[in-house]
């Protein structure tokens, strides 16, 4: 796997077994933010008991491609310490999964959301005028390069947490984005229902603060 380029945001979508949820996740992001900021994120997903080596599941490959997804050319691999090492923002499928992420790495405390949760902290930021920096220059033009992007998405999970009592999910369960693995298609869809609204909402707030095209 290719380093990334210095400047760029790395984001890393976790599950259980990297071939249903996390890859959704990742896959769909990446494709919204390649289109705001070309080259800007890499975004990568890992199972916390991952069925290493297997290709994404076939009715989450689908979901991949309605949204102009890529879902070829994907090995499912096991989280690692090495994987989170150096990673910006780490977005999991559920609060479970969340703490598996620490336990592998306690300093990832401040960086690690279930990416339902970390959605509603986005739309709280937005709701209160503070989605971009909290130096009163509009985004598009404080952010005028990919290091600038980069020290925005760097801090952006401090400031996310700082909402977090203003997000708090009316039912813990909604925290989560259900595992649909050995289950009928209803549970992709329902997985779909849960996930997509969280990934638009990330891609949002990524519109809203990309750089200023020249």
């Amino acid at each position: 796997m290719e380093t990334p380029a210095p400047g760029t945001v790395r984001i890393l979508t976790v599950c259980t077994g990297n071939i249903c949820r996390s890859p959704v996740a990742e896959r769909l992001l990446q494709a919204g933010l390649d289109q705001v900021l070309p080259g800007g994120f890499v975004v990568r997903s890992a199972g916390t008991r991952a069925m290493v080596g297997d290709p994404i599941q076939p009715l989450s490959a689908e979901i991949i491609t309605r949204y102009s997804g890529n879902p070829e050319q994907f090995a499912a691999r096991q989280l690692t310490p090495k994987i989170l090492r150096d990673t910006d923002l780490v977005l999991t499928m559920s609060t479970g999964h969340r703490g598996e992420v620490l336990k592998l790495d306690p300093s990832l405390l401040r960086r690690t959301f279930t990416i339902r949760e970390f959605a509603r902290m986005l739309e709280v930021l937005e709701e209160r005028g503070e989605s971009g920096t909290e130096t009163g220059v509009p985004p598009s033009d404080a952010h005028s390069s990919r290091g600038d992007v980069r020290t925005l998405w760097q801090e952006l999970p401090g400031r996310a947490a700082s909402v977090r009592h203003l997000s708090l999910a009316a039912d813990p369960a909604d925290n989560d984005v259900v595992d649909p693995y050995l289950r009928s298609a209803d549970y992709y869809n329902r997985m779909e229902d849960e996930l997509a609204p969280a990934i638009l909402s990330v891609l949002r707030f990524a519109r809203l603060n990309a750089p200023a095209k020249r």
